[in-house]
């Protein structure tokens, strides 16, 4: 079997060490470089069992896929194609990982992966993740829709959950602009924070709107260059003690998890994943 990632650009993913890691190397897993469509997707045909679907392509893959799963369905966004028997099958791993992290973020826990157990070998982790149930109605602000901000807030309105979005562009009576980000930060319980840039309206935050006494917690999903930097969490945290922040990476290795398994059929080693990152 053989499994890759389509996207542009991609040069700095950690994908293909975090896929040699959850399966010892045993499988190939490729970057497929190059900013056309449709040539990616030709590509994965000819020559990969799989493929993991990154930024500009996740709306654009769904549309290629003979049989989508559920959350695709409402999504309208895939992250994961797979050849099977009936043909090529669309999921979303993105919504499966903050699914898990958003049930884990509700109980209190600073990452679902804090507790992970350790040892050698491929780690079990059936049910070792929170149970995803319907949790009380915690407001999740969720800034960037594009096809992982989408992700988010299906995860987020599957768990019972009130979702405000908000983004840069594509305002409607649904989706808040910037300009409400420092009223509707302080009010949510859960940040995810989806943009590939740090926004003005980060540095306009003050004490206050960090909410002392408040429980709260944030995701973010750029590992390469996050917004949320060493010196604004440790000014946010030292205003509020029960603010928690999760990286990028944590998202990326959670969609793993999920993902890499609906590829090969096989769990992959969850220890030895977290270890190369």
């Amino acid at each position: 079997m053989k499994f890759g990632l389509i996207g542009h650009p991609i040069a700095h993913s950690l994908s293909p060490a975090l896929f040699k890691a959850g399966y010892d190397g045993r499988y190939p897993y490729d970057l497929i470089e190059t900013p056309d469509f449709e040539e990616a997707y030709q590509i994965f045909l000819n020559e990969y069992d799989g493929i993991n679907v990154t930024a500009p392509f996740k709306e654009l893959s769904v549309q290629k896929a003979d049989i989508l799963s559920e959350e695709c369905r409402i999504i309208g966004a895939t992250n994961l194609l797979v050849k099977t028997t009936e043909g090529i099958k669309a999921y979303n791993s993105d919504y499966l990982g903050v699914r898990l992290w958003l049930s884990g973020a509700v109980q209190g826990l600073e990452s679902v992966l804090s507790p992970w157990p350790q040892g050698a070998g491929p780690t079990k982790w059936e049910g070792f993740f929170p149970t995803p149930e319907p949790h009380r109605k915690a407001r999740v602000l969720i800034v960037g829709i594009g096809g992982a901000g989408k992700a988010a807030a299906a995860a987020a309105e599957s768990l019972g959950m009130e979702t405000i979005l908000m983004n840069r562009t594509r305002y409607s009576e649904y989706i808040k602009p910037l300009s409400h980000f420092r009223e509707e930060f302080c009010k949510a319980d859960i940040v995810i924070y989806n943009l590939p840039i740090r926004i003005a309206e980060l540095d306009s935050l003050t004490e206050e709107d960090f909410c002392p006494g408040k429980p709260k917690h944030i995701l973010e999903a750029n590992y390469r260059n996050p917004s949320f930097d060493k010196s604004l969490i440790q000014k946010m945290k030292a205003t509020n003690p029960g603010l928690s922040y999760t990286e990028g990476r944590t998202w990326l290795l959670l969609q793993a998890v999920t993902g890499y398994e609906l590829f090969t059929g096989e769990k992959p080693d969850l220890d030895r994943m977290t270890a190369s990152l």
